[in-house]
């Protein structure tokens, strides 16, 4: 197959969906505008950077983002794969070491013959096959192109990204290594164990540090899952406490019993010689995250690698501007990724993967790929283009989207076995049926 198919953004989705369609022998331009035009959240020039967490999610299998992470690895996620290859240890999640992760994404598709690239700023779309996965973070005049050609009102939320501090600068006769529930010394991550004086003296002060943007959004304007951690304790002077800080599950070697609260760290690389703050998204100014965060005990003399930063996302009116495909009606032209409203990193990779896999459809006079609702990515997607969603708000998959199970299971754990073990069945079934867009792929 000789078609030609650009690919706007070299993201997550842009970079999976750029892979596809190049092992199906489609011949791909895949354009980035960074660094000609550089975004507010990006700290690097290579393709699928990840700018908030270094978390993919669970990888539990009865958990919605472990069945997703199962059929993205069955319908052959080239992202998935690298992502599993540059693993740092995370206990029950998949977490990568960002900058490895990124570099192999990007020598991967600069070495495919099928993909050329083209660093430039899109500000216009094209009749031809396109696919738009410019991302939310995506430049204004792209995002006018695409507002104009939905015929959509402008959508947007702010995100938010944690802290990172070295490794040689944490106490470790304070910080301890243990997972939740394991024994000590035995874990993932490190935990910076607070007593109750110490924990009210950080909500404190946290609540009254200056902040980058101040009042110009409301809590609606907050995704839920990456709220500012201030943000956060601003509801309740203990919400934090039995949110991101919960000590349940940890034991302070020093006292030998359960902390008041307790802040984790992650590794960010292999080497563990950087970790950043688990749940500690923020909006915070820099000078106030190194006052307020160098009162978590063990963090006194903290170096940080790089400090929080909040940022405005922008997505579409999927249900009422795309189709069941995430296409724009009557044009030749396919958005994916969080630009679609479908939240999260692994999210992405799959709206990528689906982007490719329609295209090729289209091109080859296929019929569209329509995974089953009952399935996690085919319930996402059947979340984010139901004409019948109201106030769309960008979405991670999770176990309430899916399609409810005929039987009434009361304990959720049977529930969810019972969900869990459809979704395979059903996306297995599906997949067999449509063997025609995945026996083309050639890999090298």
């Amino acid at each position: 197959m000789s078609q030609k198919v650009t690919v706007v953004g070299a993201g997550l989705a842009g970079s999976e969906c750029a892979l596809q369609l190049a092992s199906r022998g489609i011949s791909v331009e895949l354009i980035e505008q960074r660094p000609v035009v550089s975004s507010p959240a990006h700290h690097t020039d290579m393709f699928a950077e990840l700018v908030c967490s270094n978390s993919l999610k669970s990888t539990k299998e009865d958990s919605a983002a472990g069945i997703l992470k199962s059929e993205l690895k069955k319908m052959g996620s080239f992202l998935l794969s690298l992502a599993e290859e540059n693993s740092v240890p995370a206990g029950g999640a998949l977490a990568v070491n960002r900058e490895e992760f990124s570099r192999a994404v990007t020598e991967q598709i600069r070495n495919h013959p099928n993909i050329s690239v083209t660093h430039a700023e899109v500000t216009e779309l094209s009749e031809e096959p396109t696919i738009i996965a410019a991302g939310p973070l995506c430049s204004d005049r792209l995002y006018e192109a695409i507002s104009e050609r939905v015929g959509t009102n402008r959508m947007s939320f702010f995100d938010a990204a944690a802290p990172i501090v070295s490794e040689e600068s944490i106490d470790r006769s304070i910080v301890f290594s243990q997972s939740r529930y394991d024994d000590l010394g035995i874990g993932d991550y490190f935990n910076c164990p607070m007593n109750k004086e110490e924990y009210d003296t950080f909500v404190d002060e946290l609540l009254s540090a200056k902040r980058v943007i101040g009042h110009d959004f409301e809590q609606s304007d907050l995704f839920q899952a990456c709220q500012p951690i201030e943000e956060v304790a601003r509801t309740g002077h203990d919400s934090i406490r039995f949110g991101a800080l919960k000590p349940v599950g940890l034991i302070d070697p020093r006292t030998g019993k359960r902390p008041w609260a307790a802040v984790q760290l992650r590794a960010e690389n292999t080497a563990k010689t950087a970790f950043n703050l688990v749940g500690f998204q923020t909006n915070l100014t820099w000078g106030e995250q190194k006052r307020v965060f160098t009162l978590i005990p063990g963090l006194e003399n903290a170096e940080f690698v790089r400090y929080g930063v909040m940022h405005r996302n922008s997505f579409v009116d999927s249900p009422h501007a795309l189709d069941g495909s995430f296409g724009i009606p009557g044009t030749s032209i396919i958005l994916a990724g969080q630009i679609t409203g479908t939240e999260g990193y692994v999210e992405a990779i799959a709206s990528g993967l689906l982007a490719a896999l329609n295209m090729y459809a289209r091109l080859s006079g296929k019929k569209t790929f329509k995974l089953p609702l009952t399935t996690s990515l085919g319930s996402l997607v059947g979340y984010a283009t139901n004409p019948k969603t109201k106030d769309y708000q960008p979405m991670h998959v999770n176990f309430g989207i899916f399609e409810p199970l005929d039987e009434h299971i009361k304990r959720k754990d049977e529930r969810r076995q019972k969900m869990m073990e459809r979704a395979h069945k059903d996306f297995d079934d599906y997949i067999a049926s449509r063997q025609e867009l995945f026996d083309c792929v050639k890999r090298d």
